[in-house]
This record gives C-alpha cells, structure tokens and sequence, in this order.
C-alpha cells in the first residue's frame, strides 16, 4: 500500500513514516499543501494520512476538498487534535473517511489501516500465511504457536521481509536484551519454520525471500 502523509510537525511525520515503513508500507512525505499537490499530480497512492493544521495558508481540510473537487476519492484519514464536532463535521464534508485524535499510538492507526483499507491483509512467505492483525501463523495450512518472544520476532522479519532488521530494534522484544539470547531465538525462529534468516554483519538480520 502506498501512502501519502502529510504532516508539517517533522519529529511526528519522520516517526510515524518510520513505524509505517516497519509495517511495510510504502510512504511518500509532504510537509505542506504545495509538497501535497505535486506528489498526487506526479504519482498514485492507496491512501492519503493528512494533518488539519498546517503552515501556510491551506490546512488539511482545503487540501482533501481540492483533491475531492478535482475527482480524486482516495481514501483518506485525518489524523488532528480538534475534536469538536464542528471541525469533524468540516473534514467529513471536505471527504475524509476517518479521524484519529492527537496524540495517538501508531500501531492503533496501522491496525485502522489494515482493518479497513487492505482487502488481503495476509503476508506470505514460503508455504507460510501470517496474517499481522491477529497474529495468526499458517505454515502448510496448519496453524503454528510460537512462544511471545518468538512470535515477536517472527512479525518483525515478516513485515520486513527482505530489508534488514536493526539489532536493537530485535533486542528490545527479548526480556533479557542481549545478543547471545537473540541469536538462540532466531535460530530456534530458522528451524521451526525454515526461514532464511541473514546476519548482517554491524546492522542486523534480514528475512530473505530466495
């Protein structure tokens, strides 16, 4: 899914583009309307993510209402922290399709995400099915349990699948962090369900699909 944010607060928009992309999401950035409008000129994206309040002289709500006026009905979800009704009544005529309220937690916006907008929400590798809502594993049909540590693991490398995994990102799911720990885990991880799984040496690991 490809998805276009729109946020002017940078520590926000480079954090949740960051945990999107972890989440194997494709993300173009604007930080303004002018940045908005030339990137749906040039290209074609699944959803939009915009902010309400933004520097310059069109806020979230001008931008969709252009979009909406010139034909565009990409889905679209304001992310703001007005809450009034008058203001929600204002971005669902101008055409957005849900809000969330500053300040949230990303994981809830990417499980609103796949819940509403991803018609196959399943990642496959090999004979195996994962679907990262539940946390559901099918490997050959038949449903696999891994223990919590693993189970972690295992998301991480699948809605990363081949990109490297940073080793502090794999280290803080252990309860204990340390890298001989880590390296049983994902050797354990590489057995049970026969996953190529590489060191990269001085960055991380990575799921490779061969």
């Amino acid at each position: 899914m490809k998805i276009l944010l729109l946020e002017d607060d940078k520590t926000l928009h480079n954090s949740l583009k960051a945990y999107l992309e972890m989440e194997a999401f494709e993300v173009e950035s604007a930080f303004d309307a002018h940045e908005a409008y030339e990137l749906t000129y040039e290209s074609t994206f699944d959803l939009y993510i915009f902010d309400v309040n933004l520097f310059g002289d069109e806020n979230g709500f001008d931008v969709l209402k252009a979009l909406r006026d010139s034909g565009d009905r990409t889905p679209s979800i304001y992310i703001t922290a007005l809450t009034d009704i008058d203001s929600m009544t204002e971005g669902f005529n101008a055409g957005a399709d849900d809000y969330i309220k500053k300040p949230f937690d990303p994981e809830e916006l990417v499980l609103r995400i796949k819940s509403r907008y991803l018609v196959d929400n399943l990642l496959h590798y090999k004979d195996i099915d994962y679907d990262p809502i539940t946390k559901e594993i099918k490997k050959a049909g038949e449903y696999v349990a891994l223990s919590k540590i693993m189970a972690s693991l295992f998301h991480l490398f699948m809605v990363n699948k081949n990109r490297v995994v940073d080793t502090n990102l794999l280290l803080d799911e252990l309860v204990s962090a340390n890298t001989n720990a880590l390296r049983v885990n994902i050797t354990k991880l590489k057995s049970k369900l026969n996953l190529d799984i590489k060191n990269i040496r001085g960055m991380g690991y990575m799921l490779e699909e061969l």
